[in-house]
């Protein structure tokens, strides 16, 4: 019996269920390597755009995801005062609709949750950190944090930001940092009803910051990230605690709906943000990297798990096309993966610049324009965002294999 190509994964984030429910659906053997003792995925929602959906009804995960989401409405941008809208978009029916995949808004946890169900408890290994690598004839031998190695076929740097896997391959980098800290909480539905909110996906923009809420959990708990600048370095954590009086402060004479949100919150965290500049290489030999380990972007386009997603169905496809020739594998991988994730690195980080504008001319000239633009042409931003969000990664894949 001819055994299996053994598939390592350096992390048990979204990338990396991701990258071995993708791996096993298509005969490898992943396991993955995860250096927390337990799943204890952030408290915190995340969007995930059709671009990530289509791909997750591929891997089988439809239904699960379905019934732990929620679909927003719309997607509302308001002005951070008065409330007054700035432009406005469909997502819920337009998306299915046009792209064939619909907009979901789902807490991290419950999305590892269905990953989890899908793949099994057989390939994970948890309290299992790795920290470096030895690249032999036929394979690689990955080196854990408590003296021990496993060999594998291909080993993936899935591991964040700040990848012990990167930096094994191509040495250490400091990130960049943005100037932005993010607040974020998490808080139930019940609590602010009396705000009777739709099940949009509602961005306030004021000066130099912005605060998006949205519900997740089926719609049992509402998520809300305030993002305000900053000169102070913080560690790139979800796990920083904050407070409710500093945010309250942060957003002081924002509209009252704001206002009873935070005073809702019984816990807040805080993150500060940041990205790389486009890596020149993800692979080396048998080994490469994926998700943040590879592309770590602002979230700004909300798209950090969505590529995290594409890529992991992107390698198996190419590891699958060429069985036997892991090195071409991964540079095909490489090619296929490095032009969309640096153009929306890029792209978010425009939307940085676009969401925080603070001298009153610049923003009364931006929010004039989308006005114009909703009134005038509501086509333009209806449509803004095909490029990210009708991409089928599986079948631009399979559409370079036949290259």
């Amino acid at each position: 019996m001819v055994s299996r190509p053994r598939i390592l994964i350096a992390g048990g984030g979204i990338g990396g269920l991701a990258a071995a429910l993708a791996l096993q659906r298509a005969g490898f053997e992943p396991r993955v390597f995860e250096q927390a003792p337990h799943l204890q995925p952030v408290g915190a929602g995340i969007q995930m755009s059709p671009n990530a959906t289509r791909t997750l009804v591929q891997l089988g995960c439809g239904e699960e995801l379905r019934d732990v989401a929620v679909a927003p409405g719309s997607l509302q941008v308001k002005s951070w005062r008065t409330g007054r809208s700035i432009f406005s978009t469909p997502l819920g029916k337009r998306c299915l609709q046009d792209y064939g995949a619909p907009y979901y808004h789902v807490h991290r946890a419950d999305l590892h949750a269905v990953l989890m169900k899908a793949l099994g408890p057989e390939p994970l290994h948890l309290g299992a950190r790795c920290t470096g690598f030895v690249e032999e004839e036929d394979g690689v031998r990955v080196e854990l944090e408590d003296g021990s190695r496993v060999w594998g076929d291909v080993l993936i740097g899935a591991d964040g930001i700040h990848s012990s896997i990167r930096t094994a391959a191509f040495g250490p980098e400091q990130p960049r940092f943005s100037g932005y800290m993010a607040f974020r909480a998490v808080l139930p539905a019940e609590r602010i009803q009396g705000l009777r909110l739709q099940r949009d996906m509602t961005s306030w923009w004021g000066p130099g910051r912005h605060f998006v809420h949205y519900f997740i959990s089926g719609g049992r708990q509402l998520n809300y990230v305030a993002v305000v600048p900053t000169r102070t370095w913080h560690l790139e954590s979800w796990s920083v605690e904050g407070s409710r009086e500093e945010l309250l402060s942060e957003f002081q004479g924002w509209h009252p709906v704001l206002q009873e949100l935070i005073r809702a919150t019984d816990q807040v965290f805080k993150w500060a943000l940041y990205d790389r500049d486009p890596l020149p290489r993800w692979s080396r030999g048998r080994v490469t990297l994926l998700g943040d380990a590879a592309h770590p972007m602002l979230p700004f386009q909300a798209q950090g798990g969505a590529q995290a997603i594409e890529d992991a169905v992107v390698l198996a496809s190419c590891l699958t096309r060429r069985a036997g020739r892991p090195q071409e594998a991964l540079e095909e991988y490489e090619r296929l993966r490095k032009p969309r994730t640096h153009q929306v690195q890029m792209t978010s980080r425009g939307s940085a610049q676009l969401f925080h504008l603070d001298r009153p001319l610049q923003v009364l000239k931006r929010n004039t324009r989308l006005r114009l633009t909703q009134r005038f042409r509501p086509d333009v931003l209806a449509h803004r965002m095909d490029w990210l969000y009708e991409h089928d990664a599986l079948a631009e894949a399979e559409r370079f294999r036949g290259r």
